[in-house]
């Protein structure tokens, strides 16, 4: 091999990355400590930039096609290396090549409790998961804010190092966008929507990428909040609860309509209608209220202006549990005594009135 073979293969004249994997977003061009000839040719695919590091500088930066690195074609680089009078000898340099197209199904998730301030339930802890889909915006600030010097930058290693960042960034969003607890938890499509102009800025000007879909799979709370959440959707299925108490006396009259004119009686005085009939007449107004049947006269008579959910619960001919939501939405007053609750009868009237 004479000495110009010998200086050929010293010199790098074509630059190329034939990527055959899809789970690496950037790779350093192996140089073999070899220099770079003028007029080598630089090819970057589809779905590919190549950038040129110079000493630590970021030099030019070249997208899909055939390039010929002259004086021409990297200004930036010839300015950092001070070529008085143009590139005209091999020089050395890195050459990075950052995968730029969308990379699907990256997982992230909650490892502690995100705090909510929710209007109806107070501060609430919250855990979520779900997938996003990304790809890089902004090669040079991906490459030093995200893979730095690693020749062999691989999803696996963007999913340990930024899977944080993203729920880090996540739970600030979530937190600020105020957004209720009951559509957190019903609401994941919308919600994913909504949080993604409110994380891509930041993970934009931070990281260099760029968050195409944000998909939220699930999120947890305590049992407790669960529970409420349960009477909620209870209670909107329901609507109007003296409405549906009206609908449960016609089907059982309806039912038991051979029962007469007594058998009538007895289905009246257990809802709404007969309550705030006998309201008007003075039944009560005053005084004892009427026994309900089967129920102990001394039970009725016990505390005539005091009454607690159970016996409400009989008068109107709803459940317990009903009585209790009409409580706890702030709709029937109650005064809690101990661990139960008393309803008075003016505040009871006042709700019949309603």
């Amino acid at each position: 091999m004479g000495l110009l073979d010998f200086i050929k293969g010293e010199l790098l004249e074509i630059i190329e990355w034939q990527d055959d994997s899809r789970d690496t977003i950037a790779w350093r061009f192996p140089d073999d400590d070899k220099a770079i000839k003028n007029g080598a040719q630089l090819i970057a695919r589809e779905s590919q930039v190549a950038q040129f590091v110079y000493l630590g500088q970021f030099g030019d930066t070249f997208g899909p096609g055939k390039h010929t690195l002259t004086t021409d074609n990297i200004p930036v680089l010839t300015r950092l290396k001070g070529w008085k009078y143009g590139f005209q000898s091999p020089f050395k340099a890195d050459v990075y090549f950052v995968n730029t197209r969308l990379f699907t199904g990256n997982k992230w998730g909650t490892a502690n409790p995100i705090m909510l301030r929710d209007a109806d339930l107070g501060v609430v802890r919250a855990r979520a998961y779900g997938t996003y889909d990304f790809r890089v915006v902004n090669v040079q600030t991906f490459l030093k804010e995200v893979a730095g010097s690693d020749h062999d930058f691989r999803v696996d290693e963007f999913a340990d190092t930024m899977r944080s960042r993203i729920v880090s960034i996540f739970s600030d969003a979530l937190a600020n966008a105020q957004v209720p607890v009951f559509d957190v938890a019903t609401r994941y499509t919308e919600l994913g929507d909504a949080l993604m102009p409110l994380i891509n800025p930041v993970i934009s000007a931070k990281y260099g990428i760029e968050v195409a879909s944000f998909v939220v799979e699930n999120v947890s709370v305590p049992p407790e909040v669960e529970e409420a959440i349960d009477k909620r959707s209870a209670m909107s299925a329901i609507g109007n609860l003296n409405d549906y108490v009206k609908y449960q006396m016609a089907q059982g009259m309806a039912a038991g309509g051979g029962g007469g004119a007594a058998g009538m009686a007895s289905e009246l005085a257990v809802g709404f209608a007969v309550a705030k009939e006998l309201m008007q007449q003075g039944g009560l107004a005053g005084g004892t209220p009427p026994p309900l049947p089967g129920a102990p006269a001394a039970a009725a008579q016990a505390n005539p202006d005091i009454l607690d959910p159970a016996t409400v619960a009989r008068m109107l001919g709803v459940s317990e549990a009903d009585v209790m939501a009409e409580i706890e939405g702030g709709t029937l007053p109650a005064k809690k005594i101990g661990s139960s609750y008393r309803v008075t009868r003016s505040a009871l009237d006042a709700f019949l009135a309603q």
